[in-house]
């Protein structure tokens, strides 16, 4: 039997005007407090990072907005619907990815922008949704853990929007999107020789990987491997990426006073670098606070999803929190020389517009899992 008259009019009763005014719009107040204690330090960051522009971070601060209406909004569309519309999103946003690679704009070297006159914006963020839509839908009326033939149907969904990213090209944002649809397969509770076959296809795979992958690509991995090798050329950008966060120390330097990025040595300090910036002036300390706070939003995605009232919540909940993390880890690592450079942003601190948006967006399908769900009496 379904209730909820007894149980809400008391957690009513309990909360206070701001609690009840969030419960109705279907917010989660601990998961947003979280999103703008790191917007709010994103914001004092990339001042610095910016060069001390104040009309850049009035522009970050509006696309912050812009991507809090976001939130909004999909917050209120309850699961049900959202998994309705999960193939025609993904259909629309695999026939934009085919425009872009026909009649795309071009910047920067890449082929990744439509411009409808009134927006510039990239296909490819719209599948960063779309894809653990797509694949969550397909497996919610199958019983789980998936078999052998739906697995290769998954795979066929999640690698068809992936090349064609790819071939932009844009490979950092083609392996987030492969991995937010493999993390709703991982989830899904599949067996685990069909994990090891998966794992041979990857390393089977990776020498055409590399035959398939631009100059500029091989050379980044080159230069992670030896960044040293052409220290004032591709090895720039890491090695004084690591001179920065090395010279923060424990404490850092303090606000604005990081020598490397006020000096112009760190590039792209505002973007793909700023988490060099924070390690120069807020010092390790600082970097592991904002880690903390990074896993803190994990662990209440993934509380979420554990919550969830059906398959399709479940798992495209746990998939977004998890692509969240691969987001934190693959920019720190980068930064740190961990990782290969692969131009992902650190999400809600890197200066930039249409990420930030699909991150809230996504955010908000989080909070209609978590608030739409519905309590089942023993």
């Amino acid at each position: 039997m379904i209730f909820e008259d007894a149980r809400s009019f008391r957690d009513t009763q309990s909360m206070g005007f701001v609690g009840r005014i969030l419960r109705r719009m279907h917010i989660d107040a601990v998961l947003l407090s979280s999103l703008l204690i790191i917007c709010a330090f994103g914001l004092i960051v990339l001042y610095s990072a910016g060069g001390q522009q104040v009309d850049m971070v009035i522009r970050q601060g509006m696309r912050f907005g812009v991507a809090m209406l976001a939130l909004l909004f999909v917050a209120q569309l309850p699961p049900g619907l959202l998994r309705l519309w999960s193939p025609w999103v993904y259909l629309s946003g695999v026939l934009l990815l085919l425009i872009v690679l026909v009649s795309g704009d071009i910047g920067q070297g890449a082929r990744r922008w439509l411009d409808l006159g009134f927006i510039r914006f990239q296909p490819s963020e719209i599948m960063k949704l779309a894809m653990p839509m797509m694949a969550a839908w397909y497996l919610h009326e199958r019983p789980l853990p998936p078999d052998t033939r739906h697995v290769f149907v998954l795979l066929a969904i999640i690698i068809a929007p992936t090349v064609l990213i790819a071939l932009q090209p844009d490979l950092g944002t083609a392996l987030l999107i492969a991995a937010s649809g493999l993390f709703v397969v991982l989830l899904a509770g599949l067996r685990l020789h069909l994990i090891a076959a998966m794992a041979g296809m990857v390393a089977l795979g990776a020498p055409a990987l590399w035959y398939f992958m631009h100059d500029y690509q091989r050379q980044r991995v080159l230069t992670f491997l030896n960044p040293e090798r052409d220290p004032l050329g591709a090895g720039y950008h890491i090695i004084q990426s690591k001179i920065a966060i090395g010279s923060g120390g424990v404490f850092g330097k303090g606000w604005l006073n990081g020598s490397q990025s006020q000096l112009e040595f760190l590039p792209e300090p505002d973007t793909d670098f700023i988490f060099a910036v924070m390690g120069e002036e807020f010092g390790l300390l600082g970097l592991l606070g904002l880690l903390g706070i990074y896993i803190f939003i994990v662990s209440r995605g993934m509380f979420i999803a554990s919550q969830g009232q059906d398959t399709y919540s479940r798992l495209l909940a746990g998939s977004i929190s998890l692509t969240f993390f691969v987001y934190v880890f693959v920019n720190a690592g980068m930064v740190t020389g961990l990782l290969p450079v692969v131009g992902v942003p650190l999400p809600l601190i890197s200066y930039g517009g249409t990420a930030i948006v699909t991150l809230m967006a996504g955010f908000g399908i989080l909070m209609s899992v978590h608030t739409h769900r519905k309590l089942l009496s023993r």
